[in-house]
């Protein structure tokens, strides 16, 4: 019997869910099943708004940022009564099996669902802050991480120039997955991430270290969540001899033609969810482990937390010297 497969994108979006969806659309028109994606996240399943995908229909946006389907954030889905009326839109629609595209907390929606009907839930991970447990990388981190690095880039120019300490904020309002990335690849002098905490007068210590090393300008990467970066750059201001200017790069991480190789997670993420469905395997989230696509209990992954590898602090201040 023919399957027909569901999509939902949720959450905040990451570059790179187009190319899932491409993928997720194409992979199962090839295995023989129908495909439909559900509009603006969980609301779509609410409202039973969704369109039919074919191949065609999926052409041509393997390289855009953003969502087709669109997304949105939908409190009202953590309701249990609102939860069965998901259920309710998907068995009018004979929906056989859900791909959820989405971070942490799409995949907790995925995982009520799954509980309170009998279609099968798989969760493809994609997000910028690469939070998701049972996955070394999400769709779209690969992809915010190099918009940062190059935007950071050219700060730096002009902190070299004007001989200037520049804090620059990049996403991240819970982990620092992205600012340690980010903040090694442009060789920051300061990391401050929402797990391991630096107070202002840290800063300040390193900062003076580094003018007496002769270091005349640096870069300072902090995560969203990590402080007032407003406050943080006051304070420095005014408590060191330094010129310094803050800079966010805010929302341009999550935008933008995915990289490489945030397109070909998509792909594969993709097609590892389309067999898992085929051979009803059950509720799933896919990843990449060790450099292997797998997947693991949906359950697993909405509940478990993942560790952000504080190592590569102590490898960041080994590089700022």
């Amino acid at each position: 019997m023919t399957k027909t497969i569901g999509i939902v994108t949720s959450g905040g979006d990451a570059p790179g869910m187009n190319a899932a969806i491409r993928a997720v659309t194409r992979i199962s028109h090839y295995k023989g099943c129908n495909v439909i994606g559900f509009e603006r996240g969980w609301d779509g399943l609410l409202t039973n708004t969704f369109r039919r995908l074919g191949p065609r229909n999926v052409g041509g946006i393997i390289h855009t940022g953003g969502t087709i389907l669109h997304t949105l954030r939908c409190p009202a889905f953590e309701d249990p009564a609102n939860q069965e009326i998901g259920v309710q839109t998907l068995c009018k629609n004979n929906v056989d099996a859900l791909v959820v595209i989405g971070g942490d907390g799409s995949f907790r929606g995925a995982l009520e669902l799954s509980k309170r009907s009998g279609v099968q839930v798989i969760g493809i991970p994609a997000t910028i802050d690469n939070d998701v447990y049972g996955t070394d990388e999400t769709i779209g981190f690969d992809t915010a991480v190099n918009t940062a690095v190059g935007t950071i880039d050219k700060i730096r120019d002009t902190a070299l120039s004007h001989e200037r300490i520049f804090v620059v904020e990049v996403m991240g309002r819970k982990r620092g997955f992205l600012a340690v990335h980010v903040g090694i690849a442009v060789g920051a002098e300061v990391i401050l991430t929402p797990e391991k905490p630096t107070d202002t007068r840290g800063v300040i210590q390193i900062m003076e270290k580094n003018s007496a090393k002769g270091k005349r300008a640096g870069i300072i990467v902090t995560a969203e969540g990590a402080g007032d970066s407003t406050k943080l750059t006051a304070e420095l201001q005014e408590q060191t001899e330094s010129e310094v200017r803050l800079s966010i790069v805010g929302y341009a991480q999550r935008g933008g033609s995915p990289t490489a190789r945030s397109r070909l997670l998509a792909s594969l993420f993709a097609e590892k969810a389309i067999e898992s469905i085929c051979n009803n395997g059950g509720n799933r989230a896919i990843g990449l482990q060790n450099g292997v696509i797998t997947s693991i209990e949906l359950e697993k992954a909405a509940r478990g937390t993942k560790e952000l590898d504080l190592r590569l602090l102590e490898v960041a201040d080994m590089l700022s010297i």
